[in-house]
């Protein structure tokens, strides 16, 4: 009798036709993984798209010598692309700190707060370590002394000491609602001081305190992580609030998958209009060609290199499997400059494609948007060594220490918007003395070197989140070993106090314990 076999339900006989039977369905199960394939990444193939476009389409309209208002017009749906990230920034940064924060118990937020810090603190010691030995090895500022740029100048008179303490007063913004859209700065006026001896007016130069334009995501970030663990501590009253900042976080997050299907779209308009605008290229590259070099090396070895190794020291895994799971945030940072406007982005990738806990990346990722900013001190510190060099300035141990701690600790506050560390950089050259007129300099080329900074300081925030969800879970691991060996021990005691239990219930036992306990009293009696 002919044998029958089985082929989707249906019997089939077995015979060399089963074979040709099999291989369009084998045939089909490759299309199915192609679509699967396709349906999962058609977003990261869309972005990568757009960025290759983007070059095409700016080369393609360079040629066309449009005018500054068609360059406007033609960078208008880039532009919508930044509004819309930029808008979505403010309610996902206070929402997703507020339900993360009161979503971890107080003991758990200081050893997870604690170790994102060391994290943050090392790896931007690190970063900014390796742009001071990047720039004394390639020195960039060595025979570029003659270039001839017309560039724009870049202005700041800012005290160090005064930069420091701006950070702190915008920790704690007097206004919350200003803060949303203003930021503290300190200024400074000239004041008559009284006459010297030959009666001429003295001044002194007083600081002053203004409000300018930008958000103060780092007094917002602080807020909202109090107010979190507030509402924790408030308990049952503290829940209806906490329902509605998650709901809201949620709800956010929707808006931010609908805004990611732009994102093609917009990238293909922001490079090919960064393109457009772009003046002589080869002059620039030619005058500062080595300081590029040095910044964008700085961060592959960083990026590449260090972050995946520190990555791979805490979890054993391959940090690359983890990397590529977020091509759409790093292709979003590469476009915009911006790691403020990468966050939404980089936060619906790392839950999806990484399954990192919510409550960690909600918790984590805004603050190290905020305050993690590894690419931005590799080329802050390149820049620094590249002015002392052009300047023909001898730097001593003493002001190379001055400027790893100030790129480190002036990283914190650097604004994660386009250009956001040029200022920063006039923290670190007041610092040890250097002469901010060269930032023009520096502003000449941020448009290249910025790209590849966003990329590693969104990088960094995303391994970040890896590490830390990875301990979480051994910890979570290791409680429930606990729980299942204080169950066991629940479960021996138990069955030795039924043992027990028994041994008084048997008839036997019974019967030699009144036999025992009828000797005494036979003696008592007698006696």
């Amino acid at each position: 009798m002919e044998k029958k076999s089985e082929i989707n339900g249906h019997a089939m006989p077995d015979s060399a036709s089963s074979g040709r039977t099999v291989e369009p369905s084998a045939r089909r199960s490759c299309v199915e993984q192609l679509k699967e394939f396709l349906r999962k990444n058609l977003l990261v193939i869309m972005t990568v798209s757009g960025v290759l476009v983007g070059v095409g389409l700016g080369m393609l309209v360079r040629g066309m010598d449009l005018t500054k208002a068609q360059m406007a017009h033609f960078a208008f749906p880039g532009e919508m692309l930044l509004r819309m990230l930029k808008m979505i920034i403010l309610p996902l940064v206070v929402c997703s700190l507020v339900s993360g924060a009161a979503s971890l118990d107080t003991r758990s937020l200081g050893k997870l707060g604690g170790i994102a810090v060391a994290y943050f603190l090392v790896t931007t010691l690190i970063a900014s370590s390796i742009g001071v030995a990047l720039a004394f090895i390639i020195k960039p500022g060595v025979g570029a002394g003659s270039l001839s740029l017309e560039l724009e100048t870049v202005s700041s008179n800012k005290e160090t000491a005064d930069s420091f303490l701006d950070l702190a007063r915008n920790l704690f913004p007097a206004n919350l609602v200003a803060a949303a859209f203003r930021s503290y700065a300190t200024e400074y006026k000239m004041v008559a001081a009284g006459n010297d001896a030959n009666g001429t007016t003295l001044y002194q130069k007083v600081p002053v305190g203004t409000e300018t334009d930008g958000m103060n995501i780092l007094g917002l970030v602080l807020f909202a992580m109090v107010f979190g663990v507030a509402l924790r501590k408030l308990g049952a009253e503290g829940e209806e609030l906490i329902r509605f900042f998650n709901a809201f976080n949620e709800a956010t997050m929707v808006l931010v998958s609908w805004i990611m299907w732009y994102i093609p779209f917009g990238i293909m308009f922001l490079v090919g209009s960064k393109i457009v605008e772009m003046e002589d290229v080869v002059l620039l590259v030619t005058s500062l060609g080595k300081y590029i070099f040095a910044s964008i090396l700085g961060h592959v070895i960083h990026g590449g290199i260090v972050l995946p190794l520190i990555y791979f020291g805490f979890t054993r895994k391959n940090p690359f499997t983890f990397l590529s799971g977020l091509i759409t945030p790093f292709t979003t940072a590469f476009a915009t400059c911006s790691s403020s406007a990468t966050l939404p982005s980089m936060i619906k990738c790392v839950e999806e494609n990484n399954g990192v806990d919510k409550r960690i990346s909600r918790f984590i990722l805004p603050i190290g948007a905020t305050v993690n900013m590894d690419g931005a001190a590799i080329f802050q510190c390149i820049a620094a060594v590249f002015i002392a060099q052009l300047n023909n300035f001898e730097l001593n141990a003493g002001q190379i220490f001055t400027i790893l701690v100030t790129a480190t600790a002036s990283s914190v506050g650097a604004a994660g918007i386009p250009a956001g560390g040029i200022i920063t950089i006039a923290i670190i050259l007041e610092a040890i003395g250097l002469p901010t007129k060269d930032l023009s300099l520096m502003l000449a080329v941020d448009w290249i070197v910025d790209r590849t900074t966003t990329v590693v300081n969104v990088e960094g925030d995303a391994l970040g989140a890896g590490i830390l969800h990875h301990i979480n879970q051994q910890e979570v691991k290791k409680l429930q070993e606990q729980q299942q060996d204080k169950e066991l021990l629940e479960v021996r005691v138990e069955a030795v106090a039924n043992v027990q239990a028994e041994e008084e219930t048997s008839p036997l036992v019974t019967h030699q314990i009144k036999a025992s306990a009828a000797v005494p009293e036979a003696i008592e009696s007698v006696l």
